[in-house]
């Protein structure tokens, strides 16, 4: 049994140094749980509703003092952590990234932003059309910033990439609450995997944070009204049972595959035409 965190946050606007301090007492709670894997929510360290000049103002390359104050926490807590973080790219353009970092403080990769919400269009970039998996000390993970979520296709290409968990760090709004209920289970479901859904409270965010099942249950779900660390086990076992229940992969015909037939696929049962 492996543990996994997700720190449901309501971040101070503007103000990295103290969403940086706070969240680093947060890994040191869920360490004192024995988490295996901490997740936080998007754009924490910023939040969300900024503007661009704000954004570009406080936005960071992969070395700054976020990746490298979390990279620090992560060793020290023995832990995978998948930090959000609003990235200066190299190309100086803008991206809602999230770094994937393992329990031995290493930088595994960084993921961008795909699918951009409504007035995100005019502030970030758009990250290409590619959803890595990282070997975590949990096991296969992937990760899906907020709106990737409500892509089938997405999620999909995850787990034909070998995905156990997806791990979906948000800011999802209250109006939107229901969406929410509606996707990460459906995600789940759909592909017989884990979801961890982390979103931000308070500011119009509706929380909510959520582990589900690969049979689309809720496992353990966090207030919609507070800050709140929530940890819970998963079982790797249950997920292999949940995939002979419903055979949904192991049926699945590679011809649907979303940029087709020829995109990676490491699920060494999939085979039809």
């Amino acid at each position: 049994m492996l543990q996994v965190a997700a720190i449901q946050m309501t971040p101070i606007m503007n103000d990295i140094e103290s969403n940086l301090k706070r969240g680093l007492q947060l890994i040191d709670q869920a360490s004192y749980q024995e988490a295996d894997l901490i997740v936080f929510p998007e754009l924490w360290t910023t939040g969300y509703y900024l503007s661009k000049e704000a954004f570009t103002h406080l936005a960071e390359t992969p070395d700054g003092q976020t990746i490298t104050s979390i990279q620090e926490a992560a060793l020290s807590a023995n832990a995978s952590i998948v930090c959000p973080f609003v990235e200066q790219g190299y190309d100086d353009n803008l991206y809602v990234s999230a770094a994937i970092i393992s329990n031995r403080g290493e930088l595994q990769g960084i993921v961008h932003k795909s699918m951009l919400w409504g007035r995100e269009q005019h502030i970030f970039t758009e990250g290409k059309l590619n959803y890595p998996v990282f070997d975590t000390k949990i096991g296969k993970i992937g990760v899906l910033i907020c709106y990737e979520m409500e892509f089938p296709e997405t999620s999909r290409l995850l787990t034909l990439g070998g995905a156990e968990l997806i791990v979906c760090p948000s800011v999802w709004s209250m109006a939107a609450s229901h969406r929410w209920d509606i996707q990460l289970p459906a995600r789940a479901l759909d592909n017989t995997v884990y979801v961890l859904g982390v979103n931000t409270v308070g500011n119009n965010s509706c929380g909510k944070s959520k582990l589900v099942s690969p049979l689309g249950d809720i496992l353990a779900e966090a207030s919609d009204k507070k800050e709140e660390l929530l940890v819970r086990a998963i079982d790797k076992e249950a997920l292999y049972w949940a995939r002979e229940e419903v055979p949904y992969i192991s049926d699945y015909r590679n011809k649907l595959t979303p940029g087709g037939e020829g995109y990676p696929c490491e699920m060494e049962n999939i085979t039809k035409e």
